[in-house]
């Protein structure tokens, strides 16, 4: 027989967080347990079946350090939260709710969300090179950009370079008004954004200059050694085998390089193989080398970016 109850909240801001932006996440609650659930004021109602509420109540309860701190809850941790129900691994969803990454330039905290970002920010910081395979909106760029920044500012390494294929996803670059940086810009905005969230663009603009940030096409890349420096390679699914190597081979003494990328999204020709799927059939043995694949699951964007990636998965299916 159908019945409720109620958790009652001990103040406006954990209602709200616990709520998420127009409630979305009382709705994932919804989907994930089966029950109804309303908030009313600073009191959380769970209707339905008995084990229905049980569920529900126990998804609450194990995001209670989130929500009782006022701290910001997305679906990406409720998801998380109810895997590690279903796979009896609370306590590493408490440690992982913990583990605070960093603080951005506005003072918010940035955390894995999943179990699988967890991994890869572990292997990140026990290897020098790290593979990270996965879809759109898992983080794969933006954890890489953290570690990277996180470490430059502790004088870890000397200097921090972000690289990616100027690859066109159906534009010409002659076609882009001014020179050849100029056109390459829009291909590196994603790294600039992630580099922003962390230091002021006024010191990176002087960093820059002083050639100890340099964001750049992967062809300023060659003939180099990077010593003493995190590297990142970002969009490596839209770099050839060629490419590939050369880069990879550029690996000095003293130095980090995280490569991401998406195979389900590459931009080169379709007789090209790419790089990045070459790269993870012929070094993924090798010892020191770390490959982390995310997955749809790990999507930490809007909800339909997951459900966009479901849908391409399913219909790439044979």
């Amino acid at each position: 027989m159908p019945q409720t109850v109620s958790i009652p909240l001990p103040n406006s801001q954990s209602a709200i967080v616990l709520a998420g932006y127009q409630e979305e996440n009382l709705k994932v609650l919804s989907r994930q347990t089966g029950a109804v659930v309303v908030l009313r004021g600073q009191e959380l109602f769970i209707s339905g079946e008995a084990d229905q509420i049980a569920l529900c109540r126990q998804l609450v309860k194990s995001l209670d350090s989130l929500w009782s701190q006022g701290k910001p809850i997305d679906r990406a941790d409720i998801l998380t939260a109810r895997q590690a129900l279903d796979t009896q691994r609370q306590d590493d969803l408490q440690s992982l709710q913990r583990d605070i990454l960093a603080r951005n330039r506005r003072g918010e905290e940035i955390r894995a969300k999943t179990f699988r970002q967890r991994q890869y920010i572990k292997a990140v910081q026990t290897h020098d090179l790290t593979f990270c395979i996965g879809p759109a909106g898992t983080g794969k760029t933006f954890l890489a950009a953290v570690l990277a920044v996180q470490a430059f500012l502790a004088n870890q390494y000397e200097r921090l370079i972000l690289t990616r294929p100027a690859v066109e996803a159906g534009e010409k670059l002659g076609f882009l008004p001014g020179d050849l940086q100029q056109k390459v810009n829009p291909y590196l905005r994603p790294l600039y954004d992630a580099l922003y969230e962390f230091i002021e663009p006024e010191k990176i603009a002087s960093l820059m200059e002083r050639g100890v940030i340099e964001v750049a096409p992967i062809a300023y890349m060659r003939g180099r050694t990077l010593n003493n420096a995190f590297i990142i390679l970002d969009e490596a699914q839209n770099t050839t085998p060629a490419q590939m190597k050369m880069l990879l081979t550029r690996l000095g003494f003293r130095s980090r390089m995280v490569v991401t990328g998406d195979l389900t999204q590459t931009d080169l020709a379709p007789q090209q193989s790419s790089g990045l799927a070459v790269a993870q059939k012929i070094l993924h043995h090798v010892e020191g080398i770390a490959f982390c694949n995310l997955t749809q699951v790990d999507v930490v964007r809007h909800p339909l970016v997951q459900r966009i990636v479901a849908a391409y998965e399913h219909q790439d299916t044979p």
